[in-house]
């Protein structure tokens, strides 16, 4: 391995896209917007923040700028279920103090660890990929295929038509699945709340019970990849005038998120998830489309 502060301080920032800081503050401000809310609906960030820039004539603002958003998702996601999460946690330490390990709680959040697990290896595998500029992984064809494939397999799972699995009746075997289902979103297009909603629709799980689920199985996963998103920024060596305009997407990015979930579980209460099937499959096709006759660029 080579020297680490040579190549930091050389050619780090050559694998780092800062397509962001080329952004004026009223940009990043939509952007922000864009990514609160497509990032926990299962529609996939990745594939707006192609799609707006690309349509706006705007710079891409990269890979960079769409996981840090994430600790925006994070916020938005702790503060709506403070509550579920307090009454886990102090489950989950009863349990272990109780050697209780049978306990629900303690099962959850066990499983919520362990489903964590594949999108640690898988992004450990697909790191330089992912984070370099122009990544293969996040050309349009790419996007609007993975777009088309996960609007199919949200349909089927609707079509199995039984939605019966309330909060209280998940398992560690859930949370797990979940959890495998989860690294799939590594691949720009597949979106992480539409993967884990898939899932957790295809194990029969209410619909509104499937999305809570998934935002509470993200937590882990949003503070891993938002944590060295920011460690990799800092050893880029990224200028105050960088700093600010990711707080001020933080910012905006985390009003729209909180909003977000709470329109999706009120939403799903009581109606399905076509709606979001056929979103996914127009997206996809439009992108294909759209890179074919040269609207956007790959």
């Amino acid at each position: 391995m080579m020297n680490y502060t040579f190549f930091a301080a050389t050619t780090f920032t050559e694998h780092v896209d800062l397509g962001f800081t080329k952004l004026e503050w009223w940009q990043v401000v939509i952007l922000g917007i864009v990514q609160g809310i497509t990032e926990l609906l299962p529609i996939s960030s990745t594939a707006h923040l192609r799609i707006v820039p690309g349509l706006l004539g705007w710079p891409d603002p990269g890979t960079a700028f769409s996981a840090a958003m994430q600790l925006a998702s994070l916020a938005a996601v702790i503060t709506y279920f403070w509550k579920d999460i307090k009454q886990l946690t102090a489950g989950t330490f009863r349990a272990i103090a109780n050697q209780n390990f049978q306990s629900k709680s303690f099962q959850l959040v066990l499983g919520v660890l362990l489903g964590t697990l594949p999108l640690i290896i898988a992004g450990l595998a697909l790191q330089k990929t992912l984070n370099s500029p122009n990544s293969p992984l996040r050309s349009l064809i790419v996007v609007g295929s993975a777009s088309i494939v996960m609007s199919l397999l949200l349909a089927l799972a609707e079509k199995q038509g039984d939605h019966e699995r309330d909060f209280n009746q998940l398992t560690l075997r859930d949370a797990i699945f979940v959890g495998i289902a989860q690294a799939f979103a590594l691949i720009p297009g597949v979106s992480r709340s539409g993967s884990t909603l898939t899932a957790g629709i295809f194990l029969k799980m209410e619909r509104e019970t499937a999305a809570r689920f998934s935002f509470l199985l993200g937590i882990p996963a949003v503070i891993l990849a938002g944590a060295k998103e920011l460690h990799v920024l800092l050893k880029a060596g990224l200028d105050t005038n960088g700093w600010l305009i990711l707080l001020i997407g933080l910012s905006s990015a985390s009003i729209s998120a909180f909003l977000a979930i709470y329109g999706l579980l009120h939403y799903l209460e009581k109606r399905s998830t076509w709606i979001f099937v056929w979103y996914r499959l127009l997206m996809g096709v439009f992108l294909l489309v759209a890179v074919q006759i040269g609207l956007l660029r790959n």
